[in-house]
C-alpha cells in the first residue's frame, strides 16, 4: 500500500499542517491582543484541534502495534508446533517418525477448532472472579476496528489459541511410540476444548486464583504443567513400551533415530519462546512495553542459555560424559522455568532460574525410570516439573506475589488436571482402547496406523523398492 493510499494519511497530514500552521498563526498581530498576548478564539480552536487528533493518532499507532504485538508474537509460538515435530520426531524410533509429525499437526488443528468453537469464551468470556467462563460459540467481531479496545479481537484470539496447541504437543511427545492416533485426537479435543480453558479461566480470564493473587506471567503452570500432568496419567494410565525396563529392573535405552533433527527442534523452540513470553506483555504501543519486551528476551534467552550449561555440568559430574539428550532438554527447561516471570528477574536470577530448571531435569529423568514411567522425550520432568519450580519461583523477583498463594496455584491446578485427564484417559481405555498391540508396536506406528515409513530408504520398506 502507498502512502497516499494509507488510511493513516490523512490524520498524519492534519498534524503536520496544523503544527506548522500554529506558529505562523500566533505571529499574525491580528489573532491575538498585543497587550495581553492571550490567543484569539481561531488560534484556540485550531490548537484543541491539533491536540485532539494528535491523541487519536497516538491511539491509532498503539491500536496499530498492539495488535501487531499479538499477530507476530503468536505467529512464532505458532512456529513451535514445528519445533515440538522436529523434537519428537528426532527423539522416536525411525519407525515412529511420521506418527509423530502427524500427531503434531493434528495437535495444532484441534487446538485451533475447538478453541473457536468453545474454548476461548470459556476461558474469558463471563468469569468474573469465578471457576468458568461461558459456553458459547465464538461469533466473529464486526470488520470496524474498536480502536477504544487497544487491539483487534481477533489478534488476540489468535495469540491466545497458539498457546493452547501446546499443551497438546507435550502429550504426544511424552506418549509416543505406543499410542493409537484416534484416542490421542478424542483427547486433545478435550484437552484443548474443556480442560484448559476452564483452568485457565481461574488466571487469564480473571477467575477466583486471579483474585487471590496467584500470577503466571506466560504459562509455566497454565500451559506447561497442564500439559506434563496430563503426560503423566497418560503414562501411568498406557503404561511403558515394550522392552523399556527390564524384569529385573534394569533400564534399556530405546534412542531416537535423528539428534541432528531433534537439535533443530530445540532451536525451533527456543526462537518461538521469544513470541511465547514477549508477546505476553500484551502491549507494544508504548516505550515501557518495548522496554519491557526487550528485557523479557533477555532473560528468557539467558535462562535457557543457563539450563544448557547447568545439564552439560551435571551430565559430566553425573555420568562422566556429556549428553545430547539432556542438554537439549536443559534448554526447554530453562525456557519453561523462566515463563512463569520474565519480566521482574534481573539477568543474574533469570541465569539462576534457568540454571535449576537445567540440574532439574538431569535428576528428574532417572527418578521416572526408577518408578517405571516412560517418558519418551523428556516432557514430564521439562515441562511439569520445571513448570512447577518457574512458578513457585516467582516471589524471588515479584513482590506482589507470595509463596503460598503460587503453591495454592499449583496445586488446584495440579488436581484439577490430574483428576479430569486421568478420568478421559481410563474412559478412552475401556472404550476405543489407548494403545497399539505388540506386533503393531514392534512393527512401528508408521506401518501399522499409517501405513508408511518416514525413512522407506533405510528402514525394511527398501527391499520392496
Amino acid at each position: 500500500m502507498s502512502f497516499s493510499q494509507h488510511p493513516l494519511r490523512g490524520l498524519g497530514l492534519a498534524v503536520l499542517v496544523v503544527g506548522v500552521a500554529l506558529p505562523a498563526l500566533a505571529q499574525d498581530p491580528g489573532l491575538a491582543s498585543p497587550d495581553t498576548g492571550v490567543p484569539s478564539t481561531l488560534e484556540a480552536t485550531a490548537a484543541a484541534e491539533a491536540s485532539v487528533a494528535l491523541d487519536a493518532f497516538k491511539n491509532d499507532v498503539a491500536y496499530i502495534l498492539n495488535s501487531f504485538s499479538f499477530l507476530i508474537h503468536g505467529a512464532l509460538v505458532m512456529w513451535m508446533g514445528a519445533g515440538f515435530a522436529m523434537l519428537e520426531g528426532g527423539l522416536v524410533r525411525s519407525k515412529n517418525t511420521a506418527m509423530q509429525m502427524l500427531k503434531n499437526i493434528i495437535a495444532y488443528s484441534v487446538a485451533g477448532l475447538m478453541y473457536y468453537v468453545i474454548g476461548y469464551n470459556l476461558m474469558y468470556v463471563g468469569v468474573d472472579g469465578g471457576w468458568i467462563g461461558t459456553l458459547s460459540f465464538l461469533h466473529d467481531p464486526s470488520p470496524s476496528p474498536d480502536v477504544a479496545q487497544g487491539y483487534a479481537v481477533m489478534s488476540d484470539w489468535f495469540f491466545q489459541m497458539v498457546f493452547v496447541a501446546t499443551a497438546a504437543s507435550i502429550v504426544s511427545g511424552a506418549l509416543a511410540e505406543r499410542l493409537r492416533l484416534w484416542p490421542f485426537l478424542l483427547f486433545s479435543v478435550i484437552l484443548t476444548g474443556l480442560i484448559y480453558p476452564i483452568q485457565g479461566a481461574w488466571q487469564w480470564g480473571h477467575g477466583w486464583l486471579y483474585q487471590a493473587g496467584f500470577s503466571d506471567f506466560a504459562g509455566s503452570t497454565l500451559v506447561h504443567s497442564v500439559g506434563g500432568w496430563a503426560a503423566l496419567t497418560g503414562a501411568l494410565v498406557l503404561g511403558a513400551r515394550r522392552g523399556k525396563y527390564s524384569a529385573d529392573g534394569r533400564v534399556n535405552p530405546l534412542p531416537g533415530a535423528n539428534l541432528a533433527l531433534a537439535t533443530l527442534g530445540m532451536f525451533m523452540l527456543w526462537l518461538g519462546w521469544f513470541g511465547f513470553n514477549g508477546g505476553s506483555y500484551l502491549s507494544m504501543g508504548s516505550p515501557d512495553a518495548i522496554t519491557g519486551i526487550a528485557n523479557i528476551y533477555v532473560n528468557t534467552n539467558l535462562a535457557a542459555a543457563a539450563g544448557v550449561v547447568a545439564a552439560i555440568v551435571m551430565t559430566q559430574v553425573l555420568y562422566g560424559k556429556v549428553d545430547l539428550t539432556m542438554t537439549l532438554n536443559g534448554a526447554l527447561a530453562g525456557l519453561v522455568a523462566i515463563t512463569a516471570e520474565p519480566l521482574m528477574p534481573s539477568p543474574l536470577l533469570a541465569i539462576g532460574i534457568g540454571a535449576v530448571g537445567g540440574m532439574l531435569v538431569v535428576l528428574v529423568v532417572p527418578l521416572l525410570d526408577r518408578l517405571r514411567i516412560d517418558d519418551v522425550v523428556g516432557a514430564i520432568p521439562v515441562h511439569l516439573v520445571c513448570g512447577i519450580w518457574g512458578t513457585l519461583a516467582v516471589p524471588l523477583s515479584n513482590p506482589k506475589t507470595s509463596f503460598l498463594v503460587q503453591l495454592l496455584g499449583v496445586a488446584s491446578i495440579g488436581a484439577f488436571v490430574l483428576v479430569t485427564t486421568f478420568v478421559v484417559w481410563v474412559l478412552l481405555k475401556f472404550t476405543v482402547g489407548l494403545r497399539c498391540s505388540e506386533e503393531e508396536e514392534n512393527i512401528g506406528l508408521d506401518k501399522s496406523e499409517l501405513g508408511l515409513e518416514a525413512y522407506p530408504e533405510f528402514g525394511p520398506g527398501h527391499k520392496s523398492l
